[in-house]
């Protein structure tokens, strides 16, 4: 019997990382995608997380922490190259 071909994969979210003022981290965090490029890049993505880090503080009680940073996942900065 043959196989169905897949569609092609259309991501729906982007994921990020997050680094907090007090040094804590997560990863993975979903910002859908329709949200994101034209000239403002992934800075949509800052409103959208703010938006989430509201919500868990409402429902834990506890103040929504402050972003420093925000890096799309798995992207890794590679360390300046030395000019021989």
């Amino acid at each position: 019997m043959a196989r169905k071909k897949s569609k092609p994969l259309d991501a729906e979210f982007v994921m990020f990382d997050v680094t907090y003022t007090n040094g804590a981290r997560t990863s993975n965090r979903r910002v859908p995608t329709a949200l994101l490029g034209g000239l403002d890049g992934d800075e949509p993505a800052r409103d959208a997380i703010i938006e989430q880090d509201r919500a868990i503080a409402e429902r834990s009680g506890k103040p929504p922490l402050e972003i420093a940073t925000i890096t799309r996942s798995g992207i890794v900065e590679k360390p300046p190259r030395k000019m021989a």
